[in-house]
């Protein structure tokens, strides 16, 4: 279990209270035994707590000193009882770091068939939060301390390092992986890191997010099997609104009889699938079949069910959510 962030805090909390004490202590003694002035009575005790070693402020008598003695003991204890308080404090959170990290590197090398997503900004966790609601395994890779507890809040497994090193991918496990997402601010980064992975991993699908025009076509020859610009989509995707929203409505709508949200599929026929020589009636089960493109990249709307799947025909279907 983490230390409470609050522990230091509670612990100082009842340092300060004694320390207060003290204080008193001394004030009052020196008043009482030598008839000091509160001010002459209060600076003293501050010498004597801080162990600074200054001379006294006037003559002690012997009932002075001894009372001067109390009051050092009091102020060693309280210095290496604060001592021993952060240092068990710093302890502690040194060692819950380190569980912390075996543990999730642990969960790491346990994953197979996963994405790796490299950034966690208002991309990469709208990429995570889609892969958790289709119950895919992902880790998250991203540098940025001050996100660490929102990740730890999402439950997402996630290294705090720099996504672009390859020993980081391969902690990642980029070589069992099914996909990388990358998401970072720079467009130069995201290419050495599909650089990077492509080289690991040949046959790990690569979404690479461009910003800036040309970006793409860099990405592409990098090895990045798919880009995406947010800001051309999400233009693209208001101009779509804007001009044909009823388009987007009845791809986007859902079934009020079941409750279902519709979505669209991708059927990718690879070799030796069962769906091979299956026809599209056959493949497409209760969803409506939409289009087909053949390995030659002909594309069919509307294909009929008695239309043969062969290897490399990629069925695009539209049904409900199971």
């Amino acid at each position: 279990m983490r230390p409470n962030p609050s522990s230091l805090w509670t612990r100082t909390r009842w340092l300060a209270l004694i320390l207060v004490g003290a204080v008193a202590y001394g004030v009052i003694g020196y008043v009482l035994f030598e008839h000091w002035s509160l001010t002459d009575a209060l600076y003293m005790t501050l010498l004597v707590l801080s162990t600074v070693g200054l001379r006294e402020v006037r003559p002690l008598d012997a009932t002075g000193r001894a009372f001067t003695a109390t009051l050092m003991i009091a102020g060693v204890a309280l210095v290496l009882v604060l001592v021993t308080v952060v240092a068990t404090w710093v302890t502690e959170e040194q060692m819950w770091a380190s569980r912390r990290r075996k543990r999730m590197q642990k969960r790491l090398d346990e994953m197979h068939d996963h994405f790796i997503i490299c950034a966690y900004g208002r991309v990469g966790r709208a990429v995570a939060r889609d892969l958790e609601a289709e119950g895919v395994p992902f880790v998250v890779i991203d540098p940025k301390e001050e996100l660490e507890e929102r990740m730890l809040e999402d439950g997402v497994a996630y290294l705090m390092e720099d996504p672009s090193l390859e020993h980081v991918l391969e902690r990642a496990g980029i070589e069992r992986a099914r996909g990388l997402v990358c998401a970072v601010d720079s467009d130069a980064t995201n290419v050495y890191i599909t650089l990077m992975a492509r080289s690991l991993n040949p046959d790990v699908l690569i979404v690479a997010r461009a910003s800036e025009p040309g970006s793409d076509v860099r990405l592409e020859k990098a090895g990045a099997d798919r880009v995406v610009s947010p800001f051309v989509s999400s233009g693209r995707h208001m101009a779509l609104m804007s001009l044909r929203p009823e388009i987007l409505d009845a791809v986007e709508f859902t079934s009020r009889a079941k409750n279902r949200p519709m979505r669209v599929e991708e059927l990718l026929i690879e070799e030796g699938s069962a769906l091979a020589g299956q026809n599209v009636g056959e493949a497409r089960g209760s969803a409506t079949a939409l289009a087909l493109r053949n390995s030659e990249g002909a594309v069919t709307t509307s294909p009929g069910d008695g239309l043969v799947l062969e290897p490399g025909d990629l069925l695009l279907t539209l049904g409900e959510e199971s």
